[in-house]
């Protein structure tokens, strides 16, 4: 009895920890790493903007330099609507509550730049005017100010 009443406290105490992972370990990893998060709320399979925002710059190299330079960890709270395109239902508890947060309004696309701690530095409400290296130019800006 002690050894099934222990796997199931193990097995809710996993599943309230995913809940908020990736931003979890994104603030960690920002911390250690002095970097920003970047959060994109989209909509990948129904929302025109959202998708030429990850066409033209979140899908480019110039985007991916900000990752690998160690300047933003990237995260996406996804909300497809197609059935073939659904997230497990943690990823989507786990986008949810990142929207409770940070996107009380719904927005689509709606990106916000924050620091470790999860505040936020700037917010896109739609598609960004700035091309990728205007809008990879703006982020390492703000990086720099933050030092």
């Amino acid at each position: 009895m002690k050894t099934l009443f222990s796997a199931i406290l193990m097995v809710v105490f996993a599943v309230g920890i995913q809940a908020q992972s990736r931003l979890e370990s994104a603030k960690k990893q920002a911390s250690q790493n002095k970097e920003l998060i970047l959060l994109n709320f989209s909509g990948s399979d129904w929302c025109i903007p959202c998708i030429k925002l990850h066409k033209n710059i979140i899908e480019t190299d110039e985007f991916k330099k900000l990752e690998t330079e160690n300047v933003v960890v990237y995260i996406n709270a996804d909300f497809p609507r197609n059935k073939k395109n659904q997230l497990s239902p943690e990823l989507k508890k786990e986008n949810a509550l990142l929207a409770d947060q940070y996107n009380q309004k719904g927005l689509f696309p709606y990106t916000l730049l924050l620091n470790s701690e999860g505040k936020i530095l700037k917010s896109w409400e739609g598609l960004p005017s700035e091309n990728v290296l205007a809008f990879s130019k703006e982020i390492r800006n703000i990086k720099e100010n933050q030092k």
